[in-house]
């Protein structure tokens, strides 16, 4: 097998650095004024918590968000039915409990006495009801709204073939909330502590509908309150005195600082201008890992680029198994990202159970690897199959920051190392490649999954053709059936295997190049404890505090 080119990815390491050093980006200057050192130093005094959360939220509208940057801050500005405690299992939070009637087909949640959005309204039933209707609203145009789909009449109202009214959710009171599944899911009470699910407040959203692009303007019902929000530069929260469980809530509050720069975000933690950051710098991480300043959890999600299935050359799935085989993830994870994180065999990350006590990914094994001589047949069967003496140009699109650029920069040596083609990049900021990822725009492209609930099922239903997270124009009816199939199985075991076999259907036609499996690491100062970071969910600092 030919190696990549020790030159070529010293090169990537070293152009980024370079590049990095005088990036000018929004708030991704080199040093911090005295001024916000004095600030900063201010705010760690009275317990506020600084946060790189790398840049600006695309959404703060709990349906629309539905990335990480967006879900970090809405999981600690809202609140659900439930929250993901700090065993990572679902507890009590706006509901005080619930029922699950026999048949696993209805749930009944009952709220607490005396829940209130920040602006002192009562929080009620009729709130979650508005705001998971909203969630399965065409007009909202969510793309967390399939998570909705057990709920009876949910895909329904969805895909434009039903009403609201025929969707199953009904607040029979202010403090009672029944739902009605078309099959028992067992994964319902955790998934519905996602952000997706959170309430909304019905007089504020249709108020104003820019209610959500400003701090003055959001009422929220969780462990902070938004105050103050400069675009692109940071956002700040307080403690919510609203909050059902203010008491238990230790800090005073959390900046989330918006730097889309390692070696920056780097800087600013050595200066004490954030207590903690994920942000490692690629040439300092074997340093930095040798003394144990590098903390590392489990956690799931997979990174990964989208094929463009319906534009030339990703329309044959040879070429696009060719790009899958010709990258070698282990040198990409030692090398490159330097962060403990496990090449990518499969796209479900480890850390599922099945019902026989295995891991999910263990049991379905590798099903994609190296391989840079099979490569090599697969493009030259795929160009013969095309009739193509010179394989089309193609673009390979990332989002503009430091790591997916030196990602980026690898693969392209890869691709040439391994294949004999010259890939072009280009860099868009993430909200653009979003948007011309949904229009099928992109040949191939920068993506990732991070879960929203433990269960497998999370990972695979993006890829149906009828749901708007694929953004790659693939179609398989087999993989469709296998997945709706599996929502509506009640036996375990087949509800495994359909997706087991689901799963080797996305592999072998390829319309996803999966690379890493993603972990938790970060720097944290000493100062700070009790931050929980959710493999399964999202980043709450309900629990922290600073000493």
């Amino acid at each position: 097998m030919k190696k990549v080119s020790t030159l070529l990815i010293s090169s990537v390491l070293v152009i980024s650095t370079l590049l990095a050093g005088c990036s000018k980006d929004p708030g991704s200057g080199t040093q911090a004024s005295g001024a916000s050192q004095t600030e900063a130093a201010k705010e760690t005094k009275s317990k506020v918590l600084l946060y790189n959360n790398l840049k600006e939220p695309t959404s703060l509208d709990p349906p629309k968000g539905f990335d990480q940057v967006s879900y970090d801050v809405v999981n600690n500005a809202f609140e659900g039915l439930t929250r993901l405690g700090k065993n990572q299992t679902p507890e009590p939070a706006m509901a005080k409990e619930w029922k699950i009637a026999p048949d696993g087909k209805k749930v009944t949640f009952t709220l607490r006495d005396g829940i209130k959005w920040s602006n002192g309204d009562p929080v009620k039933a009729a709130d979650f009801e508005y705001a998971w209707k909203r969630l399965l609203d065409p007009k909202t145009a969510s793309d967390a709204a399939f998570l909705a789909y057990p709920i009876e009449g949910a895909e329904a109202f969805n895909s434009g073939k039903g009403s609201a009214d025929n969707v199953k959710i009904k607040a029979l009171d202010d403090k009672t909330l029944e739902v009605t599944l078309t099959q028992p899911a067992s994964w319902l009470v955790g998934m519905v502590s996602s952000p997706a699910f959170f309430p909304v407040h019905k007089a504020t959203v249709e108020g104003n509908a820019k209610w959500a692009g400003e701090a003055a303007t959001i009422v929220s019902n969780g462990p902070f309150k938004i105050t103050e929000w400069k675009h692109d530069s940071e956002l700040k929260m307080v403690k919510n005195d609203q909050y059902w469980d203010v008491a238990n809530v230790k800090l005073s509050g959390v900046t989330f600082k918006m730097i889309n720069d390692t070696n920056t975000a780097y800087q600013l933690f050595t200066t004490g201008e954030l207590h903690t950051t994920g942000s490692i710098p690629a040439d300092m991480s074997d340093k930095l890992f040798a003394d144990n300043k590098v903390k590392v959890e489990d956690a799931a999600g997979t990174a990964f680029y989208r094929f463009n299935v319906k534009m030339a050359p990703f329309d044959n799935v040879n070429i696009r198994k060719a790009f899958v085989a010709a990258v070698d993830r282990q040198k990409l994870v030692d090398l490159v990202l330097k962060q403990k994180q496990k090449p990518a065999d499969g796209y479900v990350s480890p850390g599922l159970t099945d019902p026989a006590g295995g891991d999910f990914r263990k049991v379905g094994g590798s099903l994609i690897k190296f391989d840079a001589g099979e490569a090599k047949k697969l493009l030259e069967k795929g160009m013969q199959e095309k009739g193509y003496t010179k394989l089309p140009e193609v673009t390979l699109t990332y989002n503009t920051n430091d790591v997916s650029q030196r990602i980026a920069q690898t693969l392209q040596a890869m691709l040439k190392d391994n294949l004999g083609i010259d890939v072009k990049l280009a860099n868009k900021e993430g909200k653009v490649l979003t948007t011309e990822q949904k229009g099928l725009q992109l040949q191939l492209s920068r993506s990732s999954f991070l879960p929203d609930f433990a269960d497998p099922i999370n990972f695979l239903d993006g890829f149906q053709s009828t749901n708007p997270f694929s953004r790659t124009g693939w179609v398989n009816p087999t993989y469709d059936k296998l997945i709706k199939d599996a929502y509506v199985e009640t036996d375990e075991a087949k509800r495994y295997k359909m997706m087991h076999d689901a799963e080797k259907i996305l592999m072998d036609e390829a319309p996803v190049l999966p690379l890493y499996f993603y972990n938790s690491t970060y720097l944290q100062s000493d100062k700070l404890e009790g931050v929980v970071r959710h493999a399964f969910g999202f980043l709450d600092f309900k629990w922290a505090d600073l000493k």
